[in-house]
């Protein structure tokens, strides 16, 4: 698979890596991130209008307009900020020495994302962006993105098979791990145990033929 950078559907991250660099107008952006983050976490994507948006940041509707020309917009680039933060994250977590083998630093990194789920408003509801649009798309799911890059990672890190039936086979843990994971939450607000548990499951018993 060719390198390919983190994106999503549109250009909305746009909207966030070409605001201008003053702090004031960068931390207004951020406080209606936060507001929308808040809002969805509250009632859900579906519900969220810009006046809420507004409302939540202490803003003006004419403020929310000038970064997004829409609630769709929005959405997008809250979306695109919980992949470029968590991706981080997750790829630093692999790298870190402190693991010794593919496992304990894949578990540890999938670990992340139910602090997340958890911990940061709105991940539970956008994560990764890709539940926004289902039509049939000729751009690479975001969620693709992210197994690429991890599993280039862990691949690079421990010498890991890195066959195209690896690759899919990894890539498929992802989003198996990520449906388990958003339904541990659904069951409980702290995610159930017994759920989180069988998703880690799902993904060594995916990897064990290609990896060991």
């Amino acid at each position: 698979m060719p390198d390919i950078q983190l994106s999503t559907r549109t250009d909305a991250i746009a909207l966030i890596r070409n605001e201008p660099v003053q702090a004031r107008s960068t931390a207004r952006l951020a406080a209606l991130l936060d507001a929308a983050a808040k809002v969805v976490h509250e009632i859900g994507y579906e519900r969220l209008t810009t006046a809420m948006v507004a409302e939540r940041a202490g803003a003006s509707i004419g403020t929310v307009y000038r970064y997004f020309p829409d609630r769709i917009a929005v959405l997008q680039s809250l979306a695109a900020r919980n992949a470029e933060r968590m991706t981080d994250r997750v790829l630093a977590e692999l790298r870190s020495e402190q693991y010794g083998d593919w496992d304990s630093a894949l578990t540890a990194a999938f670990g992340l994302f139910v602090v997340a789920f958890h911990d940061e408003p709105g991940f539970a509801s956008l994560r990764y962006g890709d539940v926004l649009d289902l039509r049939p798309t000729t751009e690479v799911p975001a969620y693709s993105v992210l197994a690429d890059q991890m599993f280039r990672t862990l691949v690079e890190r421990f010498g890991l098979n890195d066959s195209e039936a690896a690759r899919a086979a990894f890539e498929a843990s992802v989003i198996a791990s990520d449906a388990i994971a958003a339904h541990a939450f659904i069951l409980a607000p702290t995610g159930s145990q017994q759920y989180l548990e069988l998703g880690a499951a799902a993904t060594r018993a995916l990897l064990k033929e290609y990896w060991g």
